[in-house]
């Protein structure tokens, strides 16, 4: 597949729906505050903070599952009076799709960056099964540093995975800081990521308008699950960030962020069954 240059100098498009944006493992919320500028200011964008390492230590779940991190998102599209458009990035774009299935006459549009859905590797063949297979080293890696109570040696295997090799010493101190905290996390979102249920199969159904990115040098689980995910939605369509990696929204965040804000703006001019609220 061939990396499609877009022109992010481009006039703005006008947006006046809510968006939802999900960040990826270890970030947060504002992670989306250039999208926020990409999408205008007659938009309202929502940002919510995924559980953070707390929940590591709750009494309240005998197992954490990706619907538990989808309810916060649910809760906010189940609060507006109209569609909303979801997007979401690695582990926010698999929590993102989470929320899909739960509410899909609700959605207006889809986007997803590499969603981290690790689950549906099973169902992509032998390619599948090596890209689990390496996700799932990096996952026991992880968490075999958490249990031994190095939760910094866990964080700087998770961004050296994500970024290359060498890049946790390149991180400012207070970043560093800030995801050795969240590190205990980091198991509990693997294994929701691995462990969920859901198929390829369970996406057909969904008729939004769906766009799904990937960096071009993006690695091997999510191009797969990226790559796979269009041909098992009808309404999805693939584009290919040039020169970006995973953490492409934060990288490359003009490229990705002018791609978000046109798909958007693009769904708003669909006929006005997609934007009302179901009966």
């Amino acid at each position: 597949m061939t990396a499609v240059p877009i022109d992010v100098d481009s006039p703005r498009p006008t947006i006046t729906g809510r968006v939802i944006a999900l960040h990826c493992s270890g970030a947060s919320g504002g992670q989306w505050r250039p999208l926020g500028a990409a999408l205008g200011r007659g938009c309202e964008l929502l940002a919510p903070e995924h559980f953070g390492p707390e929940v590591a230590g709750s009494t309240q779940l005998s197992r954490f599952a990706l619907a538990d991190e989808a309810a916060r998102s649910i809760a906010l599209i189940d609060a507006s009076e109209a569609k909303v458009h979801l997007v979401g990035h690695s582990y926010g774009g698999a929590v993102a799709l989470q929320a899909a299935l739960a509410r899909p006459d609700r959605i207006a549009s889809l986007t997803l960056y590499e969603p981290a859905a690790f689950h549906l590797l099973d169902d992509l063949g032998a390619d599948g099964a090596a890209g689990f297979i390496e996700i799932a080293a990096i996952a026991r890696q992880v968490r075999c540093a958490v249990e031994a109570g190095d939760n910094q040696r866990a964080a700087a295997a998770f961004v050296d995975y994500w970024n290359g090799a060498g890049m946790w010493a390149k991180l400012s101190s207070q970043v560093r800081k800030d995801l050795t905290r969240w590190a205990p996390k980091a198991p509990l979102e693997f294994a929701a990521l691995m462990d969920e249920p859901t198929t390829l199969q369970d996406f057909e159904t969904l008729d939004f308008p769906t766009l799904v990115l990937r960096g071009e040098l993006a690695p091997t689980p999510t191009r797969l699950i990226a790559d796979a995910l269009p041909g098992a939605m009808d309404c999805a369509r693939l584009e290919i960030v040039a020169g970006a990696g995973h953490l492409g929204p934060l990288t490359h965040a003009a490229a990705v962020n002018a791609r978000i804000a046109a798909h958007v703006a693009k769904a708003e001019t669909l006929p006005h069954r997609w934007m009302t609220r179901a009966a």
